[in-house]
C-alpha cells in the first residue's frame, strides 16, 4: 500500500518517532490537530503499517551491554537458500541488532551488541566459526558512538 503524507501526516510522524508515549490529547495539541483527527490519522498510519511498532529505546551501557561490532559476513556459497539460512540464524540471537544483506563486498553486515569482548567471542563462535557456510568474518569494534538516531527523516521520504 502507498501513502500520501499531507503535513499533517509528517507533523505526526515526526513527532510519534521522536516521543511515542504521548497521549493523543498532547499529540494532537502538538502537531495543531484535534484530537479526534489526530487519532484517525494515527490508527491509518499503524493499520497501514507505516507506524511498525512503538518501543522503548534503552541505553545499552546501563543496561550493561557495552559493547558495539559491526560484522563484514561473507559465505561460501551465497544462493539463496544459503542467504535465507544465513539470515534465520542471526535473526534468532537476541545481540545481533541489525543485518543488511549487502552489495558488492561482504554479502551480509551485522551490527552487534555485546556485553564485553568474552561474549562476543562467544557469538562469533556460535553464529560464525561455527558455521560450515561462513567463509570470512570482519569485525570492527566501536571506540567511540557520536551519533544515534531511530527517526527516519519525514521531509526526505516524502518528496
Amino acid at each position: 500500500m502507498t501513502f500520501e503524507f499531507d503535513d499533517l501526516d509528517r507533523r505526526i510522524l515526526k513527532a510519534l518517532q521522536a516521543d511515542a508515549s504521548q497521549t493523543n490529547q498532547e499529540l494532537a495539541a502538538r502537531v495543531h490537530a484535534s484530537p479526534p483527527t489526530c487519532l484517525r490519522r494515527v490508527k491509518r498510519l499503524v493499520e497501514g503499517g507505516v507506524i511498525a511498532r512503538q518501543v522503548a529505546l534503552l541505553d545499552a551501557q546501563k543496561v550493561a551491554a557495552a559493547l558495539t561490532a559491526v560484522v563484514e559476513i561473507t559465505l561460501d556459497r551465497q544462493g539463496e537458500e544459503e542467504q535465507q539460512a544465513f539470515e534465520a540464524l542471526v535473526a534468532d540471537e537476541p545481540a545481533v541488532q541489525q543485518c543488511y544483506r549487502v552489495s558488492p563486498g561482504p554479502d551480509f553486515v551485522l551490527v552487534v551488541l555485546v556485553r564485553d569482548m568474552p561474549s562476543y567471542h562467544a557469538l562469533a563462535h556460535r553464529l560464525f566459526a561455527s558455521q560450515r557456510n561462513v567463509r570470512n568474518v570482519r569485525s570492527y569494534f566501536s571506540i567511540h558512538r557520536s551519533k544515534f538516531e531511530t527517526a527516519i527523516p519525514i521531509d526526505d521520504a516524502a518528496s
